[in-house]
């Protein structure tokens, strides 16, 4: 005999990018989607709610029933624990409805799972249940990241032209309202502006000089002239959707092997736009990425402790996924996964060195079957002025 089951995704819609992307409505306290079959056969997305949210939830949630805890009180009462009761409301639910086995994704907290066993119902969890299903957007996912991406580059813009467009003193420090420019300053003006458009702000990447050698450092201390600045800004916006964007600029003077440098990255990056199409594993993509930089003279890999200071090298992969997080599958790696239609990706090779310091441009873009559309306008050059 075939044993019943469902699906359920569960936690914080506002914290849980998983669940929000399921029922696209936005809440900070629990709730539990149900996904399973009526007895008349009718598929039905059951949304379980705190009570107060119930009138949002049935006007804009994607769901066809839309109930509170109180709606399924087990024998034994609620606890006054709003997670824990909608744990056990969960259960209840889905043991009045004959379920005997429940399919999970992998952000289902122990205490609904908890609660499931204690109600006898089985737990199975499909690694990929709310991962394959959020890659491949929609049209308003699409337009959501569109628009984040263009608020983004607005703030990007403005942290590169504070750089360009700063006086140097005589000791090559960079002047800014009779102050020192510092990233601190910088990441501050950023951090307004992203307010500003309706995001949220944070500690952003502007990383001058050879402190831009390490691909991921977030940048202190006082700008110079002639050293190349990392600014890698990534907000959430108030679709809960991201932008991502990088850029680099120089102050003054461009020196030849900042030159090289950025050749080299741009050329790899326009490697990697030529191969993206839906159909090609993304690590194909990055090999591109990685050939293009080769050719050009640099290396690939994490330089170890011991390595010289003049080793430049490609450090990471080509991009990343990006949607309700800004780093999410698929990963343009090596062994990175086949590429389908509605991928929203980062493009973003750089080049890092210990003295040097790095060079990186990034942009976003959406996979389609014949290729890809960059979601980017920034211009691509290290001069801002």
């Amino acid at each position: 005999m075939t044993r019943k089951r469902a699906l359920l995704t569960a936690g914080i819609p506002n914290a849980n990018a998983t669940l929000f992307w399921m029922i696209r409505f936005g809440v900070g306290d629990p709730a539990a989607l149900i996904q399973w079959t009526l007895d008349d056969g009718t598929p039905e997305r059951l949304l379980i709610i705190r009570d107060i949210e119930m009138g949002r939830a049935r006007r804009n949630a994607k769901a066809d029933r839309v109930v509170c805890p109180a709606d399924f009180t087990p024998e034994g009462g609620l606890s006054g624990d709003m997670e824990i009761a909608t744990a056990q409301a969960t259960a209840e639910c889905l043991r009045r409805g004959g379920i005997e086995i429940v399919t999970v994704d992998r952000t289902l907290s122990m205490v609904f799972v908890d609660a499931l066993n204690k109600a006898g119902i089985e737990v199975e969890c499909d690694l990929d249940l709310g991962i394959s299903g959020r890659r491949s957007k929609d049209s308003q996912e699409i337009a959501w990241i569109r628009k984040a991406q263009r608020l983004t580059e607005d703030a990007v813009r403005l942290g590169c032209e504070l750089v360009a467009n700063a006086t140097a003193r005589t000791d090559g420090v960079l002047m800014h309202e009779n102050e020192p420019l510092t990233a601190e300053r910088v990441r501050s003006a950023i951090n307004v502006r992203v307010l500003e458009l309706g995001g949220i702000p944070a500690h952003w990447i502007v990383a001058p000089g050879a402190q831009g050698g390490d691909c991921h450092e977030h940048g202190t201390g006082e700008i110079r002239t002639g050293e190349p600045v990392i600014i890698d800004v990534y907000p959430v916006f108030e679709s809960r959707y991201c932008g991502d964007c990088t850029r680099t600029v120089v102050h003054g003077e461009i020196s030849p092997l900042l030159r090289k440098m950025h050749e080299a990255v741009l050329d790899a990056k326009k490697s990697a736009e030529k191969t993206v199409r839906a159909g090609i594993p993304a690590g194909d993509v990055h090999a591109v990425t990685v050939d293009a930089v080769k050719r050009r003279g640099f290396e690939y890999g994490i330089p170890g402790d011991d390595t010289a200071d003049d080793y430049i090298s490609l450090q990471h992969g080509t991009g990343h996924g990006l949607g309700l997080s800004v780093h999410e599958p698929p990963q343009v790696n090596f062994n990175g996964p086949v590429l389908v239609a509605g991928d929203v990706i980062s493009i973003e090779p750089g080049l890092y060195g210990k003295a040097s310091g790095g060079i990186r441009v990034e942009d976003i873009y959406v996979v389609t079957e014949t290729g890809c559309e960059n979601l980017g306008t920034l211009p691509q050059g290290l001069s801002w002025r």
